[in-house]
């Protein structure tokens, strides 16, 4: 496939802050108090919100850009889309692009909805028959029927977010830059803006796309990268950048959970891993089951009424699975303690273990240093859309077995 979006070592340099001309009143005034400090040139501080970032999307390709707030994907996604000129570098577009860097451009208060509906469309570059025809599609994508007419002055915000992505959404061009518009309205609408833009993706459209929805972009992109400080950081499969960068955000957001620094005089936990099955990595799970996952437990002195806790915890601190044993009589000495798992149906991403071990009232040991995270690299088993999309990862077969009719006749006289 051919390259359609091309980019040699973009950078943005930006003046921090906002200098201010005063006038020659101002000025005197400065004068008067400082006459020195007045003729000194102000320093003028500049940042580079994008520095040295090279890139190619081919054709039909949906990427995803992940990172931080302020690392410079929406400067990225600007300079693409013309609306701002790089400092150095340069970048090459082929084909009709289509942006939906700001949900609402170009809504009016003062006019209706169905106004703003042509409006809008039209500063996104869609022609007037081209919004006629789309036009009770969009109205029902936004579910607005009974106000379409009404002024937007008086929409909820919800309802106005609603119609402006509906808008921008139907738009049919060859390459769409989208910046982290799908979060918009209340959770079912979401869940129809990323269905939307999983359609799009799969009408062959080249994407490129922001979200910090890392699931969505693990679901939608056939390639991701990752950057951080104004600069590519990784770049590769949705699955490898997407479990790099949670994993540091995890590491960098402070101590995990069950982490804490406790009395390590009686033992402590010398580490853990996923036993069976065997993979490149003790702490990465590419496997749904049967699962063995272990834990070191090391004492210096007996102890005779133990409890032991686990729970496993999704990275947005869903609670998962937990368990508790108790009246565990263990002397000093190694102790693996081992969980045998079945099945282990978990989406891919990042989760976290909080292991700790008791005596009755007294907590004595939690995992102290270790890193309770680990990744899940499966295959997906659930549903195409994201809608339906559950907590659980369960692998199933299908099958439609036909029964032969069974024909009845009629009882003979």
């Amino acid at each position: 496939m051919t390259a359609v979006i091309h980019g040699e070592g973009l950078g943005k340099e930006y003046r921090r802050g906002l200098q201010v001309d005063g006038g020659l009143r101002h000025a005197m005034e400065d004068f008067v108090r400082s006459p020195l400090a007045s003729l000194r040139r102000k320093k003028v501080e500049m940042f580079w919100a994008l520095k040295d970032v090279s890139l190619e999307v081919r054709e039909g390709e949906v990427l995803g850009l992940i990172g931080r707030n302020g690392a410079g994907k929406t400067t990225l996604l600007k300079i693409l889309s013309r609306i701002t000129r790089p400092t150095t570098g340069w970048a090459e577009i082929r084909g009709r692009v289509g942006s939906l860097l700001e949900v609402g451009t170009g809504f009016h208060p003062e006019l209706t909805g169905r106004e703003n509906t042509y409006l809008s469309g039209a500063i996104l570059g869609m022609g007037k028959a081209e919004i006629e025809r789309k036009f009770d599609e969009i109205v029902a994508f936004a579910e607005l029927e009974k106000f379409i007419d009404t002024a937007v002055k008086h929409y909820s915000s919800g309802m106005y977010v609603r119609l402006a992505f509906a808008v921008a959404a139907h738009l049919e061009p060859e390459i769409l830059l989208v910046d982290e518009v799908l979060a918009v309205g209340d959770i079912n609408f979401q869940k129809k803006c990323l269905g939307k833009m999983g359609d799009v993706a799969r009408a062959g459209r080249t994407v490129v796309l922001v979200s910090h929805q890392l699931n969505q972009i693990r679901r939608l992109c056939h390639r991701v990268i990752w950057i951080d400080a104004a600069s590519v950081r990784q770049d590769g499969s949705p699955e490898a950048v997407v479990n790099a960068y949670e994993a540091a955000m995890s590491k960098s957001e402070g101590a995990p959970v069950g982490s804490r620094t406790g009395d390590h005089a009686r033992g402590h936990f010398t580490g853990w891993e996923i036993a069976n099955p065997e993979s490149a990595s003790p702490h990465l799970l590419d496997f749904v089951g049967p699962v063995t996952v272990r834990f070191t437990l090391k004492l210096h002195e007996p102890i005779k009424h133990g409890v032991h806790g686990i729970a496993l915890y999704n990275a947005d601190r869903q609670l998962l699975w937990a368990r508790a044993a108790y009246e565990l009589d263990l002397g000093p000495g190694v102790h693996d303690l081992v969980y045998h798992f079945p099945m282990l149906p978990l989406k891919p991403g990042i989760y976290t273990w909080m292991v700790s071990f008791w005596d009755r009232e007294e907590e004595l040991i939690d995992m102290g240093d270790l890193e309770p995270e680990f990744h899940v690299l499966t295959p997906s088993f659930q549903h195409p859309l994201d809608e339906w999309t559950g907590l659980l990862n369960l692998p199933s077969e299908f099958n439609v077995r036909s029964r032969p009719s069974v024909l009845t006749s009629e009882p003979s006289e």
